[in-house]
């Protein structure tokens, strides 16, 4: 992380799980359609690129396939993080932080299984399911 950045801190929707974390000055958001991102969130999850989070209160996670996990307050249910299992990242909700942590967005993953009744603006990269796929090592 640069020298540059910032602490970020924020909270799930009832206040019982806090998150502390460090971020570039303005962060990175990725959005992503997949079909388990759409049900876990009822939309698209978008993430904050940060760096070793703290997490505390009584977060929880469900194992949503072999490769990830997803991580929700166990108090309230909002969403904490997509989480990788390999290698044991977690891709913060950028929804915990106050306006998105002021981040910008980078990249939209699985763009076209996003829905029609939706789209983000602006000029991001869009990676396709098979892009995705090959950028994350998954075969589908």
């Amino acid at each position: 992380m640069a020298a540059d950045g910032t602490t970020l801190e924020g909270r799930c929707l009832c206040g019982a799980v806090t998150v502390t974390a460090r971020a570039a000055t303005q962060p990175r958001l990725h959005a992503c359609h997949c079909a388990m991102c759409r049900r876990h969130t009822s939309g698209l999850f978008v993430s904050i690129e940060t760096e070793a989070p703290e997490i505390t209160g009584p977060a929880r996670s469900f194992q949503s396939s072999d490769w990830a996990e997803r991580g929700f307050c166990g108090t309230c249910g909002s969403t904490l993080w997509y989480g990788t299992r390999a290698d044991g990242v977690r891709h913060l909700a950028a929804g915990l932080f106050e306006d998105a942590g002021h981040g910008r967005m980078e990249i939209e993953f699985f763009a076209d299984c996003c829905p029609s009744g939706y789209a983000l603006a602006g000029t991001h990269r869009k990676m396709s399911t098979a892009e995705t796929q090959a950028f994350f090592g998954v075969q589908p």
